[in-house]
Protein backbone atom coordinates (compact mmCIF):
# COMPACT_ATOMS: atom_id res chain seq x y z
CA UNK A 1 0.00 0.00 0.00
CA UNK A 2 1.25 3.05 -0.75
CA UNK A 3 0.27 6.88 0.88
CA UNK A 4 1.12 9.91 -0.57
CA UNK A 5 0.81 13.08 1.06
CA UNK A 6 1.91 16.90 0.97
CA UNK A 7 3.27 18.49 4.00
CA UNK A 8 1.92 22.23 3.71
CA UNK A 9 4.23 23.05 6.49
CA UNK A 10 7.41 21.40 6.86
CA UNK A 11 8.80 23.73 9.54
CA UNK A 12 5.36 22.72 12.02
CA UNK A 13 6.38 18.96 10.71
CA UNK A 14 9.99 19.09 12.00
CA UNK A 15 8.90 20.89 14.94
CA UNK A 16 6.44 18.32 15.96
CA UNK A 17 9.37 15.54 15.11
CA UNK A 18 12.00 17.19 17.35
CA UNK A 19 9.42 17.60 20.47
CA UNK A 20 8.50 13.91 20.01
CA UNK A 21 11.93 13.16 20.33
CA UNK A 22 12.95 15.25 23.10
CA UNK A 23 10.16 13.56 25.21
CA UNK A 24 10.83 10.10 24.55
CA UNK A 25 12.21 8.36 27.37
CA UNK A 26 13.34 5.31 25.77
CA UNK A 27 15.55 6.89 23.45
CA UNK A 28 19.39 6.88 24.07
CA UNK A 29 21.14 10.32 24.09
CA UNK A 30 23.40 9.30 21.50
CA UNK A 31 20.59 8.30 19.63
CA UNK A 32 18.32 11.40 20.15
CA UNK A 33 20.99 13.48 18.67
CA UNK A 34 21.09 11.49 15.42
CA UNK A 35 17.35 11.18 15.13
CA UNK A 36 17.52 15.38 15.40
CA UNK A 37 19.79 15.80 12.60
CA UNK A 38 18.15 13.12 10.53
CA UNK A 39 14.74 15.52 10.82
CA UNK A 40 16.20 18.66 10.17
CA UNK A 41 17.38 17.30 6.90
CA UNK A 42 15.03 15.04 5.61
CA UNK A 43 11.24 16.19 5.89
CA UNK A 44 10.65 12.30 4.98
CA UNK A 45 12.62 11.86 8.24
CA UNK A 46 10.44 13.85 10.67
CA UNK A 47 6.97 12.31 9.28
CA UNK A 48 8.70 8.95 10.01
CA UNK A 49 9.05 9.62 13.45
CA UNK A 50 5.48 11.05 13.61
CA UNK A 51 3.44 8.02 12.01
CA UNK A 52 3.66 4.76 13.89
CA UNK A 53 2.50 2.03 11.48
CA UNK A 54 1.05 -0.03 14.27
CA UNK A 55 -0.82 2.97 16.28
CA UNK A 56 -2.01 4.05 12.35
CA UNK A 57 -3.18 0.14 11.32
CA UNK A 58 -3.68 -1.42 14.41
CA UNK A 59 -7.33 -0.59 15.68
CA UNK A 60 -9.22 -0.83 12.54
CA UNK A 61 -12.05 -3.39 12.24
CA UNK A 62 -11.66 -6.37 10.12
CA UNK A 63 -7.82 -6.19 10.10
CA UNK A 64 -5.18 -7.89 11.82
CA UNK A 65 -1.87 -6.47 11.54
CA UNK A 66 0.81 -9.66 10.57
CA UNK A 67 3.71 -7.09 9.78
CA UNK A 68 4.78 -3.70 9.33
CA UNK A 69 7.75 -1.56 7.99
CA UNK A 70 8.06 2.01 7.34
CA UNK A 71 9.87 4.18 5.20
CA UNK A 72 9.71 7.54 3.28
CA UNK A 73 11.14 9.47 0.53
CA UNK A 74 10.09 12.62 -1.23
CA UNK A 75 8.52 11.86 -5.04
CA UNK A 76 7.03 14.17 -6.84
CA UNK A 77 3.20 13.64 -7.26
CA UNK A 78 1.00 14.93 -9.84
CA UNK A 79 -2.33 13.45 -9.33
CA UNK A 80 -3.41 13.54 -13.54
CA UNK A 81 -0.86 10.86 -14.29
CA UNK A 82 -1.53 7.72 -15.31
CA UNK A 83 1.65 6.40 -13.12
CA UNK A 84 -0.30 7.28 -10.27
CA UNK A 85 -3.29 4.86 -10.86
CA UNK A 86 -3.20 1.06 -9.11
CA UNK A 87 -5.29 -1.25 -11.62
CA UNK A 88 -5.64 -5.09 -11.08
CA UNK A 89 -1.89 -5.55 -11.79
CA UNK A 90 -0.52 -3.28 -9.05
CA UNK A 91 -2.09 -5.82 -5.98
CA UNK A 92 -0.89 -9.16 -5.48
CA UNK A 93 -2.82 -11.57 -3.90
CA UNK A 94 -1.49 -14.38 -1.55
CA UNK A 95 -2.55 -16.74 1.20
CA UNK A 96 -0.78 -16.38 4.70
CA UNK A 97 0.00 -19.40 6.84
CA UNK A 98 -3.65 -20.05 8.09
CA UNK A 99 -4.90 -19.80 3.90
CA UNK A 100 -6.31 -16.32 4.71
CA UNK A 101 -5.96 -13.80 1.71
CA UNK A 102 -3.53 -11.22 2.08
CA UNK A 103 -3.43 -8.28 -0.68
CA UNK A 104 -0.13 -6.59 -1.07
CA UNK A 105 -0.57 -2.88 -2.91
Amino acid sequence: MDLVLEVGDPEALTAAALERIAVDELMPASERAFAEDAVREDESEALAYLVDPVELLGAVPGVELAHASWSTEPVDHDPESLEWDLDEDDVAEEDDEDGDPVVRA
